[in-house]
């Protein structure tokens, strides 16, 4: 008997309710987030009937923004402002990184897939190594003709490594990043409608811009905006971060249906073999960074990360690892490549 989306829902989320608190007994890194992920992703493969409401996703979404544009304050957006040089770096080092996993992913699956006409394969293996957001990859690959299924496992798929595997080696290696960087600790009720209702305005304005991942940067936006002007208007209460972290942990897990396996085993592999090598490329950049910096090593390996800007920065506030130098190289990394992977591979593969 199929059950009706809203049950499913609720079931779903009751049951990474339960892996959460699991993870919490077990004292895991991210028991809110990993606890729901791992959970629901095993549920999902398992032939479970899971789902996620894509409005409970947008909601996480804003309130992770929203409390994370908290961090900047003016001297730490000074200091933010001083690094533009790593941002540049770490955006250059991403488009690079991108393209080089596309070519070795063409290189191994070209022989394997005679069938797929050469600049469709090329276009495939591109848009799946690019160093950016799954959504807007895959719609990106689709105006090249390229394979979107293939693409947007691949992009699942390395999201779901680095955001299980980053957390538990920070955790068990007992490195620690800088927390003194604080912002609003204390929930003031009035001043946390007025949050909502500035950092929604904001929502809403990257919507109406139809711009890429608008209710995370949005709020961001707005948030930021309130901090770097010196207004401390509300912390955002720890439940609501709790619940923002199982919905995303929800929302990555739905992507690994029955069948996710048995699609294309080998890609799969070559995906998850390639994202590992990714991570250990990204923590070496990531030290040289920290040297020509001084900021801690940990910090600069999330903010250099091949995941996603919501994931990372979550382990960045849950570990205290320095959320604005982190939040920052992110969203300027996503924006960039966003902006210059298309141009890129016309560039480099479709001048003639």
């Amino acid at each position: 008997m199929r059950l009706h989306f809203p049950l499913r829902v609720l079931l779903t989320a009751a049951g990474a309710w339960a892996a959460a608190q699991l993870c919490l007994w077990w004292n895991t890194p991210l028991p809110w987030m990993l606890g729901p992920l791992i959970a629901t992703s095993l549920a999902s493969m398992g032939g479970a009937p899971t789902a996620s409401w894509g409005m409970a996703r947008n909601a996480a979404q804003w309130t992770i923004g929203a409390a994370l544009g908290l961090y900047f304050t003016p001297s730490v957006t000074a200091l933010v402002a001083s690094m533009w040089w790593a941002i540049v770096l770490g955006i250059a080092f991403a488009l690079l990184l991108g393209w080089l996993f596309g070519a070795w992913l063409y290189r191994v699956h070209a022989p394997r897939m005679p069938g797929v006409p050469a600049q469709e394969l090329r276009a495939t293996c591109y848009f799946a190594g690019a160093i950016g957001a799954a959504s807007e990859m895959t719609l990106l690959s689709e105006r090249e003709n390229a394979r979107t299924e293939l693409v947007a496992s691949s992009h699942s798929l390395r999201l779901v490594i680095v955001t299980v595997v980053i957390p538990f080696a920070l955790q068990w290696s007992g490195l620690h990043g800088i927390g003194a960087w604080g912002a609003a600790r204390v929930v003031h009720m009035p001043g946390l409608a007025l949050l909502v209702l500035c950092t929604g305005l904001g929502a809403w304005l990257m919507l109406r811009l139809k711009r890429a991942n608008p209710w995370f940067l949005g709020a961001l936006l707005a948030s930021m905006g309130l901090a770097m002007s010196g207004l401390e208007l509300s912390a955002v209460p720890q439940p609501m971060m709790n619940a923002a972290q199982l919905l995303i942990g929800v929302s990555l897990g739905v992507r690994f249906k029955r069948d996710f396996l048995r699609t294309a085993p080998a890609w799969l592999g070559t995906v998850a073999a390639g994202s590992l090598v990714l991570m250990a490329l990204c923590a070496a950049f990531a030290a040289a960074m920290a040297w020509a910096t001084q900021l801690p090593w940990v910090t600069m390996v999330l903010a250099t990360a091949p995941g996603g800007i919501a994931e990372m920065a979550i382990t960045a506030k849950v570990l205290q690892l320095g959320v604005p130098v982190v939040t920052a190289l992110q969203v300027c990394r996503l924006m960039a490549v966003l902006l210059l992977v298309e141009p890129m591979y016309r560039w480099l593969y479709k001048r003639a």
